[in-house]
């Protein structure tokens, strides 16, 4: 009786595998797939197109954030100049530690 039944799902598994195959390789399996993958091709051109945005979006970004640390720069250097030139109108000893050679 176990022979049988061992027989008997072996031979329903062939079956099962066979049905499953022909199921696969079908017209209209594959039509199924085309369009899977078509879609597929699809998802990832608009995550292609969406990923660009955001790179340029970054690269903008970071181009910015570049001037606008130049621009600090420049205006923090601007202001080191301006605190050593000397405002005094008489001696800069007291200031800057020199004598004044402003006319």
């Amino acid at each position: 009786m176990r022979s049988y039944t061992k027989l008997a799902c072996f031979v329903g598994g062939v079956l099962f595998g066979s049905l499953g195959f022909k199921l696969l390789t079908s017209k209209d399996a594959k039509k199924v797939y085309t369009h899977v993958t078509a879609a597929g091709l699809r998802m990832k051109d608009s995550v292609m197109e969406t990923v660009v945005s955001v790179q340029e979006n970054a690269g903008d970004i970071l181009a910015s954030a570049k001037d606008l640390n130049e621009e600090r720069a420049a205006k923090d250097e601007l202001e080191k100049a301006e605190a050593q030139i000397c405002d005094c109108e008489e001696d800069c000893k007291e200031c800057c530690g020199e004598a004044c050679t402003e006319a």
